[in-house]
């Protein structure tokens, strides 16, 4: 009898044991199964909104063809020109200026040192007018202009507004997108040329102040380091830069639902995605003109 016990206690715990395999077996199985699952749905879901988003960007280029062609709602563009272009004027003043002068003071300290004096003209070119000129001036409409667009349509959505004008036949991106579009991607080319001849000429009023250069001197040799190259890829990444602010301010605008606390989350995502899409967009067309040249 005590053998028998003992063999029924040997086979309780086999079976128990047996069981405890299956169950953690079909357990990291379920897990498995589980995050391949979730991982699915964030690749389908990411895939989805991406195509949505392409979508979105088409229809707000093919409603301003029709903007242009028809000229409607010049209100609204005109007061976005104002908003953007012309109150973001002093900000861009200051830090061109600032930068301009703190390139010329330290080039004309510290190249002349190595016998590269003339360095600082070539230097001024592509620091200010090809590569931050653009990143920074997109970056302070963005954090400026893109977060007030894409709160203003947020709260349009909460208080019902879009849907009145869908309710009375008006298209919400032709009238309220377009507009926006548009205005953006002119004042941030005019913010660009504004922040290129405070940051090239204005700061040599400051840089006078400290050192002594020739006016003349200085002009000439900016305009033997100045090509049209220069300019137009300037001007290529201010567009581009304002096309990406405001469609992805427009765009986060729409994407409030009900909920006026996701107004502020909306404008933070605006934000930060159109930070982001600047840098990359920036860097492809740095690399593109260095290709190019």
């Amino acid at each position: 009898m005590a053998k028998i016990k003992r063999v029924r206690t040997h086979l309780d715990r086999f079976s128990l044991a047996c069981r405890d395999c299956i169950q953690y077996y079909v357990g990291q199985r379920a897990t498995a199964v589980n995050i391949a699952e979730r991982t699915g749905s964030r690749i389908f879901s990411s895939g989805e909104a991406f195509f949505y988003a392409m979508g979105y960007f088409y229809r707000i280029l093919r409603e301003s063809f029709f903007f242009l062609l028809h000229k409607k709602s010049r209100r609204v563009l005109t007061f976005q020109i104002l908003f953007t272009g012309v109150e973001a004027l002093p900000v861009i003043a200051v830090i061109s200026i600032g930068l301009g002068a703190i390139i010329i003071i330290q080039g004309v300290a510290l190249l002349p040192q190595f016998g590269q004096g003339e360095l600082v003209y070539p230097i001024l070119i592509t620091v200010i007018t090809r590569e931050l000129g653009p990143i920074l001036t997109a970056f302070i409409i963005a954090a400026r202009s893109g977060t007030a667009i894409s709160t203003e349509i947020g709260n349009m959505v909460v208080s019902h507004e879009i849907e009145a004008y869908v309710s009375n036949g008006i298209d919400p991106i032709s009238y309220l997108a377009v507009p926006r579009f548009l205005g953006v991607v002119f004042s941030m080319m005019l913010l660009n040329l504004y922040f290129n001849i405070f940051g090239l000429l204005g700061s040599f009023v400051v840089t006078t102040l400290i050192t002594t250069i020739d006016f003349r001197y200085y002009v000439f040799n900016l305009m033997n380091a100045l090509t049209a190259a220069d300019i137009l890829v300037s001007l290529a990444k201010s567009a581009v830069a304002g096309a990406i602010i405001s469609v992805v301010a427009t765009y986060y605008g729409f994407q409030v639902k009900v909920a006026s606390t996701e107004v502020p989350v909306m404008a933070i995502k605006s934000v930060g995605r159109g930070f982001i899409l600047i840098i990359l967009s920036n860097a492809f067309l740095t690399v593109m003109y260095y290709l190019w040249t």
